[in-house]
């Protein structure tokens, strides 16, 4: 209380009011609107533009005013056809520009256009279909991350699913009510993420993450465990990757719910609460030193009495491995049963498109839909005898929205929001996104999935330093030819040589600076840094009869 009383203007907001107010203030708010005795402008500027994300409710104010994006929590990636629907019917109301629904790169969903007015209306549909919007922004534990492939793959060490569903109630789930919306966890420092990685492939990414848990086999007992990693995160202040502090655990839900706890009780009560871009678990961390900080954690973690074993870390598989591909039709290790990976272009829905993956899920998958990080979906338990029907599928057409065999570049692209909804970002990103891919397909043959990311600023919500190519919007100029005078136009930065997987690196510093964004000049550009970096080679023109 007394570092919040001194702290940044958004600590003062959670002093002045409770955030968690807003577990009841959502339906008092959308209950006067629509009673027409409150307009959404007569609402305190810090309950919509601060305390409402507190239930997930992010107003754009400054691109789409009385309007909000409403973040949901969806525990390592996996809904239903019914979830798929829901969705639709939440967004279809606010028309094709406003009313969408985009996968994130945290295996979430985030719809929208929601207004103040509907919002009630869908927590609570979403909370009978066991989906909650909840502690999904600001100061919160966002989505919990898990394996894409959790319980399907002939290499998991670890099924994820069980210890992302026990985190997401450690944060969002009140024991004491049985209902979502838990204060405990509900004033920390700064947002915190984790993720659960389930194979060698990390498709959960835990490079990147604040408490990143990798699979690794004690080299003594053989049980299987986790070396975690803390303290990864990618910001405008700074981008840093997580740091082992020569920590192991058992695999099991016990073991990774008592560690997440004690990092957050530490990070809570001791992270930093005035400047904001140091307010990242990271910085308290380098603060107290690696080895305290580990005999802290350790010392927490053993208060609790659970049984928790605790390790230093143990050497990791060394034998050589190539990370897989999430796309297209791969085998399980269930006999006769398939994974189905589906493109979503920049991770953007529509209603129709969420339709239709619902369609899709109850015929071919049991009603299951995966999202994966790279902003897809996978249709997991898919029966060999059903793999043509799925193929011939209208909903994956050439020329749909969905894909299952997309090209190696415009398939593997990720965006970020962009300037349509974001305040923040510099440029546009998804559209500009699926243009220059779907053009750069047509231009080069590229000899592996190449991974391009666009962000819309420094904020890199588009993970632009860990992707093969990373395109963050940024100032650039171009010479008017009517005035012979340079004139700003938006433009973006290029990184190059991100890696993901057991060898993940980010790509600090720009490759290439102030770059127009038009495609008669960015495109040359992408087209010499794939050719001469990524083995590229320009299609030959097919001649005319």
């Amino acid at each position: 209380m007394e570092r919040a009383k001194v702290g940044n203007p958004i600590e003062k907001d959670k002093l002045k009011k409770d955030p968690t107010s807003a577990f009841l203030d959502v339906y008092e708010f959308a209950k006067a609107i629509r009673a027409g005795t409150l307009d959404w402008e007569d609402v305190e500027k810090a309950d919509m533009d601060s305390r409402l994300k507190w239930v997930g409710l992010l107003h754009r104010r400054k691109r789409t005013p009385g309007s909000f994006m409403m973040r949901l929590r969806t525990p390592n990636g996996i809904v239903t056809s019914d979830l798929m629907r829901l969705y639709a019917e939440s967004v279809e109301m606010y028309g094709p520009d406003f009313g969408v629904v985009d996968i994130t790169t945290r295996q979430n969903i985030q719809l929208r256009g929601i207004t103040l007015a509907e919002a009630d209306v869908v927590i609570d549909k979403l909370h009978a279909l066991n989906q909650t919007s909840y502690h999904s922004a600001l100061d919160n534990v966002r989505n919990m991350v898990g394996s894409p492939l959790a319980g399907i793959d002939d290499q998991e060490l670890v099924d994820t699913r069980a210890i992302c569903n026990a985190l997401n109630d450690l944060i969002s789930l009140n024991r004491e009510t049985g209902e979502r919306g838990n204060p405990v966890w509900c004033n920390l420092p700064r947002k915190f993420n984790i993720a659960v990685s389930g194979s060698r492939d990390d498709f959960a990414h835990t490079h990147i993450n604040d408490i990143g848990f990798v699979p690794t086999k004690h080299a003594t007992t053989g049980e299987m465990g986790f070396n975690v990693v803390f303290g990864g995160y990618i910001s405008i202040k700074r981008v840093a990757e997580s740091v082992p502090i020569d920590l192991w655990i058992p695999a099991d839900v016990n073991s990774a719910y008592a560690l997440s706890e004690a990092v957050l009780r530490i990070f809570r009560d001791e992270g930093f609460r005035g400047d904001r871009q140091k307010a990242r678990l990271m910085w308290l961390i380098e603060a107290k030193g690696f080895p305290e900080f580990r005999e802290q954690l350790v010392a927490e973690i053993d208060s609790y009495g659970r049984g928790v074993k605790t390790d230093v870390a143990q050497p990791a598989d060394s034998t050589p491995f190539t990370r897989r591909e999430l796309l297209g039709v791969h085998q399980q290790k269930q006999e006769g049963m398939y994974r189905v990976g589906v493109h979503v272009p920049t991770g953007r829905l529509h209603p129709e498109s969420c339709r239709e993956l619902a369609d899709l899920a109850d015929k071919y998958s049991a009603g299951e839909v995966r999202l994966t990080v790279e902003q897809n979906v996978i249709l997991p338990n898919v029966h060999e005898s059903k793999l043509d029907a799925l193929y011939a599928e209208p909903a994956l057409a050439e020329g749909k929205h969905l894909s299952v065999t997309p090209g190696n570049i415009r398939g593997n692209t990720v965006s970020c929001t962009g300037s349509q909804f974001c305040g923040l970002a510099l440029i546009e990103t998804k559209a500009n996104a699926d243009m220059l891919t779907r053009k750069l397909d047509e231009l080069l043959d590229v000899p592996r999935p190449l991974r391009i990311h666009f962000t819309g600023c420094p904020n890199s919500c588009g993970q632009a330093q860990a992707a093969d190519i990373g395109i963050m919007g940024a100032p650039a100029k171009k010479l008017d030819p009517e005035t012979g005078k340079k004139k700003a136009v938006p433009g973006c930065n290029i990184f190059v040589g991100g890696r993901i997987g057991e060898d993940a690196h980010l790509a600090l510093e720009p490759f290439k600076k102030n770059i127009p964004l038009e495609e008669e000049t960015l495109i040359p550009e992408l087209v010499e840094i794939i050719t001469s970096q990524f083995g590229g080679k320009l299609k030959v023109a097919s001649e005319e009869a």
